[in-house]
């Protein structure tokens, strides 16, 4: 080989490994872990000292849960059976949480340094084997170590029918054994083909027309995924109203439009022919799964903090920015917050669901009159874990929660609250100067932190979002998706919804969920004022032959429940504040919070129905009433089994009472229709279905607090750089890798 080809070789060859060797350094420094701020150590400190102070939010521990049942066990006199065990003729304790303690004896402890209140539990008690049945809550304390127990059933509810209680698991399982579904397998296969698995049954309710009843309609469907989208035409009405069980018996039957007395009726006239059959065909087994129909491609988009989170989560104790605040999770009305300050002020005492309602209407007597409560079935109970990267970012903190209501042990449901601080991807506010020189560019990232938990009830899972804005809004959002509840037709009707499928109807129904506010503007001694556009007719000073309209503004200091009681379907102020007469802002303006209302209100159930009742918070779109300790909750666990004579009757909290300079709560009602369509198969879409409310200051200070944000974005083109625009150094951080932790879902692939 020629000596000057052979050099010339070397040389390529020493050029490539130093370049291979910059790719690879290069490589290994882009790849670096990100590297995590210390936190602040005076920071942990005060976190430790709220921590204390939040503490008595927080639910009940596994402990705290088994003491509460071991001390009704030793101290309530009778047999007590265990709730998996129980039928209606036992006594058994269906639900243990915890005691909100009174809203004055904890504001002394949080504001005045007095004594924390008692840890206490609330109880729920079913007597079934007594003289008469009855349903007893009791506060149970102090915690960990109860010592007492008093009877607040009475001082809490209206009234309490035995047969309102909450239908347990071990009680529909001993109704389908009464309903003798084996006898009419054979008929439902003849008619919908054979998958090898046995029907799916669904509930309904109210169960009945009148107080006392307990007789249930029970809807029946193809065990397939997706089986909400699958209906089998078939019904059985079941009577459970009595405490013994072999008195419970079928009363009615449906099958393809036809009622029956008994399923041996429809068997006997069905093997006779006199029956109008089923004949279901080509109807794709699998159009309403879930499984992929595209294999993976490439990974989307993905959300990390480059240098760790920014917030700080102690037990229920949350802290981001300028916010602090606690939380819990109920077991029958899910996530609720609790103290949120904003720069160490008390803006909310209590930011909760109250509950969520479904009004269904069809053919079929399952939906015909169906009335869903969510609270009765447990909004919290119902959690589940939140999948990483999908129903929360990857890099969020998830964590657990703990409930007893209907189980014989404390449930822990793994990741099923999760807190994250997210970027919108829209500035919070910006504004490009140009019409005059020099230009220049000002901004604010609109990052945000979320406390998020989903809750599956049955066919809908409701996405649940608290949102932290640090220009001091709290953006309450819920967004349902899930399936939507079907029934069989075999006529081409759209009265009641419309066809998703052959011989399957989509049904309509509204969706209304009912929030509390309760809101403290620089104290408990607050008022509701209203504002709006009122167009007058003015001449024009340098013209005065000529008249305009010009916009001002209208303003209103309500004075009683009775006005601040907003029906659904008249016209909403456009400003609805919540201000503190005796504070002014440096402008001379009452200081206070604004509520906006994001909701599309359908027409909710007419007040002449008897069950009506039971969901008379539908009456209203806002409602503004003076705080009570006796009035903690719109709703309850036993409104959905006792609508005619509810135990909590909402409409009954506004009587007319001052709402000038007191401590007041809105009650605020979101809602859609829903009419089914194509495009909700195989389910339902979150996108442009999400409703709740938002929390804005108005004039609660003396310009916009986010000016002292750390992510405030300033350029100015003649002195470009760093230190008002990060932005630009961006890649100094961003060029680390996240250090995602191992993807886990389910217990068994805990560790």
């Amino acid at each position: 080989m020629n000596l000057k080809v052979l050099f010339a070789v070397l040389a390529v060859a020493l050029v490539a490994i130093i370049a291979l060797n910059w790719i690879l350094l290069v490589g290994m420094s882009r790849s670096a872990a990100c590297q995590v701020r210390d936190p602040d150590e005076q920071l942990g400190e005060m976190m430790e000292q709220q921590r204390r102070q939040k503490e008595m939010f927080a639910d009940l521990n596994s402990l705290e849960l088994r003491q509460v049942v071991r001390y009704l066990e030793q101290n309530l006199a009778v047999t007590l059976v265990n709730c998996s065990q129980a039928l209606p003729s036992h006594n058994s304790i269906f639900m243990v949480e915890l005691q909100l303690p009174r809203k004055h004896d904890a504001l002394r402890f949080l504001d005045q340094g007095g004594d924390p209140p008692r840890r206490e539990a609330r109880a729920v008690v079913v007597f079934g084997a007594q003289t008469r049945p009855n349903i007893t809550e009791y506060t149970v304390g102090p915690l960990p170590d109860p010592t007492y127990h008093v009877d607040v059933t009475s001082r809490t509810y209206k009234s309490l029918h035995f047969n309102s209680r909450p239908v347990t698991s071990t009680e529909y399982k001993a109704i389908m054994s009464t309903v003798g579904l084996e006898k009419v397998l054979k008929l439902l296969e003849e008619s919908h083909g054979s998958d090898g698995m046995p029907p799916i049954h669904l509930d309904s309710s109210p169960r009945g027309f009148k107080q006392g009843d307990r007789e249930t309609w029970f809807p029946f469907f193809k065990n397939l995924q997706g089986f909400f989208m699958h209906p089998l035409g078939f019904e059985v009405l079941v009577d459970h109203s009595s405490s013994n069980i072999s008195e419970w018996k079928v009363r009615k039957v449906l099958y393809n439009g036809q009622y029956f007395d008994t399923i041996d009726e429809l068997v006997t006239q069905y093997n006779k022919g006199s029956v109008r059959k089923i004949q279901r065909t080509g109807s794709d087994p699998n159009y309403a799964s879930l499984r992929p129909r595209q294999k993976f491609q490439t990974y989307g988009p993905l959300q990390f903090e480059p240098q760790g989170p920014r917030y700080h989560v102690v037990n229920n104790h949350v802290r981001y920015f300028d916010w602090d605040f606690a939380f819990r999770h109920s077991p029958a009305s899910g996530l609720q917050l609790f103290d949120i300050r904003f720069r160490k002020e008390r803006v909310v005492y209590e930011l909760s669901v109250q509950e969520v309602n479904s009004v269904y209407g069809g053919e079929a007597p399952g939906l015909m009159r169906t009335k869903f409560l969510d609270g009765h079935y447990g909004i919290g109970k119902h959690s589940n874990e939140l999948v990483k990267g999908v129903d929360c970012p990857y890099s969020a903190t998830f964590l657990h929660t703990l409930h007893l209501m209907d189980s014989d042990q404390p449930q822990r449901i793994r990741n099923s609250i999760c807190i994250f601080e997210q970027n919108r991807e829209i500035p919070l506010r910006r504004h490009f100067s140009s019409w005059f020189p020099p230009a220049s560019y000002g901004a604010l990232l609109d990052n945000v932190l979320v406390v998020r938990s989903v809750a599956t009830v049955g066919n809908y899972d409701y996405i649940f979002n608290v949102v932290f804005h640090n220009n001091g809004v709290i953006e309450t959002k819920v967004s349902p998706t899930g399936y939507a509840l079907t029934s069989f037709t075999s006529e081409d009707t759209t009265q009641y919804g419309a066809k998703l499928e052959e011989n399957v109807l989509g049904n309509i129904h509204t969706h209304f969920l009912h929030f509390k506010a309760d809101l403290d503007i620089l104290g408990t001694s607050n008022s509701f004022e209203t504002k709006d556009v009122e167009y007058q007719l003015k001449s024009v000073p340098w013209k005065p032959d000529q008249k305009v309209y010009v916009p001002s503004v209208k303003s209103r200091i309500l004075e009683t429940e009775n006005e601040a009681a907003f029906r659904t379907g008249t016209k909403l102020p456009k400003y609805l504040n919540f201000v503190n007469l005796a504070q002014k802002n440096k402008w001379g303006n009452y200081r206070g919070y604004r509520l906006q209302v994001v909701s599309f209100n359908p027409d909710s159930v007419p007040e002449d129905s008897p069950d009506e009742k039971g969901i008379s918070w539908q009456r209203y779109q806002l409602a503004v009433t003076k705080h009570k300790d006796s009035e903690r909750k719109s709703s309850s666990i036993y409104n959905q089994n006792s609508m005619w004579k509810p135990p909590v009757y909402f409409a009954e909290f506004i009587n007319n009472e001052s709402i000038m300079n007191e401590d007041l709560v809105a009650w605020i009602t979101a809602g859609f229709l829903h009419i089914p369509h194509a495009e909700d198969v195989p389910n339902t879409a979150t996108s442009g279905n999400g409703i709740g409310f938002i929390l804005k200051p108005l004039n609660y200070f003396n310009n916009d607090p986010s000016v002292n944000s750390p992510d405030a974005v300033y350029i100015d083109p003649a002195n470009p750089g760093c230190e008002d625009n990060p932005i630009a150094c961006l890649s100094n951080v961003a060029s680390c890798s996240p250090n995602f932790p191992e993807f886990t879902y389910g217990e068994n692939n805990e560790h």
